[in-house]
């Protein structure tokens, strides 16, 4: 694991925090984002835990430049405020999630663990605020990259509805009366018809398309990280 974040007593709070976990390895640190891609791509960490604003090169450049150069290397945004539009920037970036900073060490040590996993992994109390601030787009906005929405089934477009509103694996099979592993099976075919990489982006998507808003993802369950 890489830490990245401009402020050194951040670096060290958190590599102080993780340190003791058996399971959590701290391989490097790095100052700001460049330095971050420079180390990534020497120590090929599994996860780097990314701070969003930095000099010489920001948490979203970093991001999108594992993304494309070191996409083995799963990135965890780390962001001060709440309502902070670079968080969404670094998920469409190709980061796997985001956490606020004032997050619980516990938070923390789980959310690495589940971006290492290959899932993304979301705040609860972020993810409605911040998608419909920052991701809602005019009605004539063309579908999201690589998505051809006519290729999905009704069943693959009711799973991805629900996965927007922040209900887990778990949570869509019994609302639709499946198994968790055909649910898995489906997210794994809308991931593929939409042309995104995890839950996150698939996420951003449903916004973007229409598909959900704000008001109907506040009717739902509280969203957060989940298995998929």
């Amino acid at each position: 694991m890489l830490i990245a974040d401009d402020q050194p007593l951040v670096r060290r709070g958190l590599s102080l925090i993780l340190s003791p976990d058996p399971a959590l390895e701290v391989v490097g640190e790095a100052q700001d984002g460049a330095q971050a891609v420079e180390l990534a791509r020497r120590l090929r960490p599994d996860v780097v835990v990314m701070d969003i604003r930095m000099p010489v090169l920001d948490g979203i450049g970093a991001s999108r430049e594992l993304a494309a150069t070191v996409p083995d290397c799963k990135v965890l945004a780390l962001s001060t405020f709440d309502m902070d539009e670079y968080v969404v920037g670094a998920l469409r970036a190709g980061a796997c999630g985001f956490l606020p900073k004032d997050s619980s060490p516990e938070d923390l040590s789980a959310a690495i663990r589940t971006v290492h996993a290959g899932e993304a992994v979301v705040a609860p109390r972020l993810l409605s605020r911040l998608i419909s601030t920052y991701v809602r787009t005019p009605h004539d906005a063309p579908p999201p990259r690589g998505a051809d929405l006519a290729e999905l089934t009704p069943r693959e477009v009711e799973v991805w509805r629900l996965m927007a509103t922040g209900l887990d694996n778990a949570g869509i099979a019994g609302s639709l009366d499946l198994s968790v592993s055909t649910v898995k099976n489906h997210i794994t075919g809308v991931f593929g018809k939409l042309g995104v990489r995890d839950r996150a982006q698939a996420v951003i998507a449903a916004y973007e398309s229409g598909l959900v808003s704000a008001r109907t993802a506040a009717a739902g369950p509280p969203a957060g990280g989940a298995s998929g």
